[in-house]
């Protein structure tokens, strides 16, 4: 039934006097809690764009079947349990008692509306759901996962698969995903509801979003005391240091590079910092039979191995860690970090920084001067984002080649991009499934637009021989076959150059020493395990 506004209204102030006189379970003060960002979360869709800001943000709002402990291990969320039954069959037993945040259950047919919502067109997370076939409800808390061939780690895979209601997707006309490549927004833009930790109160895009703690939340052990969250893009660098340094906001990531020795000496304040599961890499458009953005007319450069080799030896990796990074990333030449499972170090070893042997590679390609592309480069999602590209651009002229560098906001940068609308362009990617077998999914296998394979492959690199063996393990049970086959695929598209990658970039959370949170490897920070003291 829909509530009129005044009701609406009436229902928000109800719960947040309830919120106010509840004693949160840390036994610590109620509190509220700002926290701030280079960047927005482009919308409250969980299924509407697959990049890690966004997740991180809705992830207090929704919850997958299965999701991930403090230390990235597998933990009951939606799901109580789960087991393979047959080699393409997983039983998963749902947790009974839970209410989206209007107050209807959670049941086992919004587990399979959101499995065809996340398989629809406009969905960003296709990825993460295209090796199941269908779902079955076997009762209202139990379902069969049957996937299209024996898939070991589903499980895995449907961690960052958020769950919606069904019924509140209907009524708001928000049964098919938000589009960002097309511009496309529905109710799900700007409203939530989900059966997470805390309810979206206000949605104020590129200027706040507003979290409040769900009381009704079936986890009653979680330790959090925050009864308001407050998220606040500040793109400027300057400008977010001086808003923590003034009191003006508990929390900030990225610190700029240069500003940790600063903040973690202020009084009052402390950095977190450690090793990302994130690999920032450059891609090149492989498919087209001429560039959108080049003078090179009738003909792609990029489809010649030669050229994709002249372009990574001219960037050196080693300058960037030292000058632009500030010693906060590590150079890497593979599309993984060490920490998922499939990584290995006989095959981290970069091609040597050598701006001769490209400018020779130039010439046997048949640009012995070089030639003119664009780049598309994003200025406010990865560590000093566009100093690097800057960066590449200076050491890519120095061999001939004049890059036309287009840095923007990623709230037209992302959307840009995913059309593959672009020649040149840099990407971050972090494992969903800390396993190999998601990048070369998603990042390294032919685009399929039907199956979801090749989501994020936007230069559409290609290889046969690489598609069969992402197969392959995709169902191999047999582990020490699978990294094997996890191997030589890495070591195909190392030595075709499908992509250029640069470096693992390190985490940096500023925040006020009486904040107590959790640093995810892999850059999600939770409320529930915040306390402020």
């Amino acid at each position: 039934m829909l509530r009129s506004p005044l009701t609406q209204l009436l229902l928000a102030l109800a719960l947040s006097l309830i919120a106010a006189v509840t004693l949160p379970m840390s036994g610590a003060a109620a509190a509220t809690f700002r926290f701030a960002n280079q960047g927005d979360a482009l919308s409250m869709d969980p299924h509407s764009l697959n990049e890690s800001l966004q997740l991180s943000v809705t992830a207090n709002i929704y919850e997958p079947l299965v999701g991930r402990g403090k230390k990235l291990e597998l933990i009951p969320l939606r799901a109580t349990s789960w087991q393979a039954t047959a080699a393409t069959v997983w039983r998963f037993n749902l947790r009974r008692g839970v209410t989206f945040h209007d107050g209807t259950p959670f049941t086992a047919d919004d587990v399979i509306f959101s499995y065809h919502r996340a398989q629809g067109d406009g969905s960003d997370v296709k990825t993460y759901v295209q090796e199941i076939s269908e779902i079955r409800k076997i009762d209202e808390h139990t379902i069969d996962i049957v996937t299209r061939a024996p898939f070991p780690i589903l499980p895995d895979v449907i961690s960052l698969w958020y769950i919606m209601s069904k019924s509140w997707c209907e009524r708001n006309k928000a049964t098919v995903p938000v589009d960002r490549r097309k511009g496309i927004e529905n109710t799900a833009s700007f409203e939530a509801n989900g059966t997470g930790p805390f309810r979206l109160r206000a949605r104020e895009p590129s200027v706040k979003t507003t979290l409040v703690r769900n009381l009704n939340y079936w986890d009653k052990t979680i330790p959090t005391n925050i009864e308001e969250a407050i998220f606040t893009p500040i793109g400027n660098a300057s400008t977010r240091v001086a808003a923590l340094l003034s009191g003006e906001i508990d929390m900030m990531e990225p610190v700029p590079v240069q500003d940790i020795p600063r903040l973690a000496s202020a009084p009052g304040l402390k950095v977190l910092q450690a090793p990302e599961l994130r690999t920032i890499f450059l891609g090149m458009d492989q498919k087209r039979d001429e560039l959108l953005y080049s003078n090179v007319k009738g003909k792609n450069p990029f489809k010649d191995k030669r050229v994709r080799q002249a372009f990574y030896q001219a960037i050196d990796v080693n300058a960037i860690q030292k000058v632009v990074m500030r010693g906060a990333a590590t150079p890497s030449a593979l599309m993984i970090a060490p920490g998922i499972k499939g990584f290995a170090e006989d095959l981290n070893k970069r091609l040597p920084f050598d701006p001769e042997a490209s400018k020779k590679l130039l010439t046997d390609a048949g640009y012995p001067e070089g030639f003119e592309v664009g780049m598309n480069c994003p200025n406010d999602r990865y560590v000093a984002d566009e100093e690097i590209c800057k960066a590449v651009v200076a050491m890519l002229a120095r061999v001939g080649v004049n890059v036309n560098l287009a840095a923007e906001t990623k709230g037209t940068y992302f959307p840009k991009i995913l059309r593959r609308d672009t020649s040149f362009y840099m990407l971050g990617w972090t494992p969903g499934t800390y396993d190999a077998h998601n990048p070369l999914n998603a990042l390294m296998s032919t685009p399929d637009d039907k199956s979801g394979r090749g989501q994020f492959n936007l230069g559409a690199y290609s290889n046969p021989k690489v598609d069969a063996l992402t197969v392959q393990i995709a169902s191999e049970t047999e582990p020490a076959k699978r990294m094997a086959l996890i191997h030589e695929a890495m070591q195909i598209h190392e030595d075709d150059i499908g992509h250029i990658p640069l470096h693992q970039q390190a985490l940096a959370w500023a925040m006020k020493s009486n904040v107590d949170t959790v640093q995810m490897a892999d850059n999600f920070m939770f409320l529930k395990w915040t306390v402020v003291k």
